[in-house]
């Protein structure tokens, strides 16, 4: 077996061969090659597995996209997609291969983190990806719709981080494109987790709504000066109203998107697909039990491949200093480093002290973004903590400015 990467020439094949590894006919891109889910590939950083014989039997993908880190420190990750295998060439090393060529390929580019969404939880752990961010779907029955009156002191009719003096305008999605694109990337500049979507991606409209062009419905958010600040995504069907996105880093803003979408005619419940942990919209309901919580799950799976750069490129919030013991199986690599994080920054070189933590590089890739607590996989029997006190002070020094989340799918 062959892995090799792809040019321009093996559009067709890449394009054919993931199908079929998934069961799927491709669908007909628009005039340009554009409008489909596959149309921003980017050819000269995927990979096909050839046979012997030269038959295409598996593939592998990456786009180029920056990764906001606590701190709001910006950075280049692979968003590693497109990955399959043929039903015929399984559990035969396929994967195995091309992940490892994979990996091998990431760190001359310069790239120490490696991204992905995992269409099978147990597949990429092993490959030395860990969940790192999560979402939830949230269920609003209309008619339990009401918002509670602020108990903080604030006045009538204001949220419980201020009066909103913003307004709200309905758009088609096709009339807004650089609205959304421009509101997008102030929003995943300030938010851990998120990551960009390059102009490519608006321009062929790539992936799904509201970057595609499916017919959708815009309620755009603009502030006291008439800038857009938020928008939310939706369409209308069978009496429920589903929410592709919210963006915003402003509370007072989603609150008013969730009351316009709230506040719809005709409609019997609303469903907001990716929420946050810890959103405070459950609360601002006078009914708590209104929205109901389901299909939590995991989202951004991270890996890092130089772990003391990855931990220096980050922000942090509390100082103190850390030994881990980082073992990473698939790559055959081990090393031990003494972090320390002083004022913001961190200091991470190896050490010969005895650990404080010893876990595994997917360990790692869980709580990097703070989106997972140490103790937690202290607690799971993931992560071995070497004296007491050592989870706790991990769990303050990882945590983010605010829970790291995720929504553009790739």
């Amino acid at each position: 077996m062959e892995i090799r990467p792809t040019t321009g020439k093996d559009l067709d094949v890449f394009v054919d061969t993931l199908h079929a590894a998934f069961g799927l006919f491709p669908e007909t891109p628009a005039e340009g090659g554009g409008g489909v889910w596959w149309s921003a590939l980017e050819m000269d950083r995927n990979l096909l597995a050839m046979t012997a014989d030269g038959r295409p039997v598996g593939t592998a993908g990456a786009y180029s996209f920056e990764l906001t880190l606590p701190g709001e420190n910006l950075v280049p990750v692979s968003g590693v997609s497109f990955v399959g295998v043929l039903p015929s060439h399984r559990r035969q090393g396929v994967l195995s291969a091309m992940m490892r060529y994979q990996l091998a390929d990431l760190r001359p580019r310069g790239e120490f983190l490696s991204v992905l969404l995992a269409s099978e939880a147990p597949i990429y752990g092993r490959f030395g990806y860990g969940p790192a961010t999560y979402t939830h779907r949230l269920t609003v029955q209309r008619h339990q719709a009401a918002f509670a009156l602020p108990r903080a002191g604030a006045a009538a009719g204001a949220t419980a981080t201020g009066s909103d003096t913003g307004s709200v305008e309905l758009l088609r999605r096709a009339e807004c494109g650089e609205i959304l694109e421009e509101v997008y990337d102030r929003y995943r500049r300030a938010q851990p987790g998120a990551l960009s979507r390059p102009h490519r991606w608006w321009d062929l409209g790539a992936g799904q709504p509201p970057v595609s062009p499916a017919p959708r419905y815009v309620a755009v958010h603009r502030d006291a000066d008439g800038v857009p600040d938020g928008y939310a995504s939706y369409s209308v069907e069978s009496g429920t109203l589903t929410v592709d996105e919210t963006i915003t880093v402003d509370d007072t803003v989603f609150t008013a998107l969730a009351r316009f979408v709230l506040g719809h005619d005709l409609v019997a419940r609303v469903v907001f697909k990716h929420v946050p942990p810890g959103h405070p919209l459950r609360w601002q309901l006078a009914d708590f039990r209104a929205g109901q919580a389901s299909d939590d799950t995991d989202w951004l799976w991270v890996r890092l491949l130089d772990v003391p750069r990855a931990l220096t490129e980050r922000g942090w919030f509390t100082d103190g200093e850390l030994v881990l013991d980082v073992e990473d199986p698939f790559l055959g690599e081990h090393g031990r480093y003494l972090l320390t994080v002083r004022d913001g920054k961190a200091d991470c070189v190896p050490t010969d002290r005895e650990p404080d933590l010893s876990l595994g590089v997917s360990d790692l890739g869980s709580v990097y973004l703070g989106g997972t607590a140490p103790s937690t996989l202290v607690r799971a029997g993931h992560i071995r903590a070497h004296r007491p006190g050592a989870a706790a002070l991990a769990d303050a020094l990882f945590r983010a400015e605010r829970p790291p989340h995720c929504l553009h799918w790739f």
